[in-house]
């Protein structure tokens, strides 16, 4: 553990010393490749004057509510595709299609279906992350081990009690990475969206950053965004793959 903070604290010190000497070598102008110490300035002048800390309790509501959405409906798609056939075929085919497109691509239809407000936002990421729920969830329910469902019928478990105790739990580990892959996809769906949309969010930031010539605001908010992502990796996904890890003995001692 310690030589793993060591190495960390290794990378990172070499990193802003290359960010450092780049930006006093001015290979590029200050405005456009500002210093660390500038950023540091614009995170520190953000969250001082509040700005983003708004910013943050928007897009923390906005992803809440769409990916709390896309993992209701994925989930449910997702077993209703590995219970029936017909679903699969149909509907299982369309979300496989459906899956591969960036979620840029239903900004657009956001734009005319919904104009520019929350409803716009919110369809981009359940649309941005529904699909990967959903197959994910297929993939881990169907790759469940026979042994384990005899077990269970063995045992007396019927239908909704073999799926509720038996295949979820089973499937579980694929299920968890696919609300894992699910959230990253919402994520980049909502910083997509907030950038289009003229709403206050982390992404409209970047926007007003940019439209500023403010390098030392975007950059400061692109390190805001990445925190977010790391925090809730660790403690929400990363608590739960250990609580996995733990229950079928998978842990490892670093």
């Amino acid at each position: 553990m310690k030589t793993r903070f060591v190495r960390q604290i290794l990378f990172y010190g070499i990193l802003l010393a290359i960010w450092e000497g780049l930006a006093l070598a001015q290979v590029w102008p200050g405005y456009i490749f500002p210093s660390p110490l500038d950023v540091l300035r614009s995170l520190a002048e953000g969250f001082r004057d509040s700005t983003f800390w708004v910013a943050i309790g928007i897009s923390l509501r906005r992803i809440a509510v769409g990916y709390g959405i896309s993992v209701i409906l994925g989930g449910l798609l997702g077993l209703l595709i590995s219970r029936f056939s017909v679903v699969k075929d149909t509907v299982g085919n369309l979300s496989l299609g459906l899956q591969t497109l960036p979620s840029i691509c239903w900004l657009p239809l956001a734009l005319l279906w919904f104009g520019i407000n929350e409803r716009a936002i919110y369809f981009v990421v359940i649309m941005g992350s529904m699909f990967s729920i959903t197959m994910a969830t297929h993939a881990g329910v169907r790759n469940v081990q026979p042994i384990f469902i005899k077990a269970g019928r063995n045992l007396g478990a019927r239908r909704i009690t073999l799926f509720r105790e038996v295949i979820i739990p089973a499937a579980m580990p694929s299920i968890l990475a696919g609300l894992k892959q699910g959230w990253s996809f919402s994520w980049r769906s909502l910083m997509a969206g907030e950038l289009l949309f003229v709403n206050l969010g982390l992404g409209h930031l970047l926007m007003m950053g940019r439209e500023l010539n403010d390098m030392s605001r975007v950059i400061a908010v692109m390190i805001v965004i990445a925190a977010i992502s790391i925090l809730t990796d660790k403690f929400i996904f990363g608590t739960a793959e250990s609580h996995l890890q733990r229950k079928w003995g998978l842990e490892t001692k670093t």
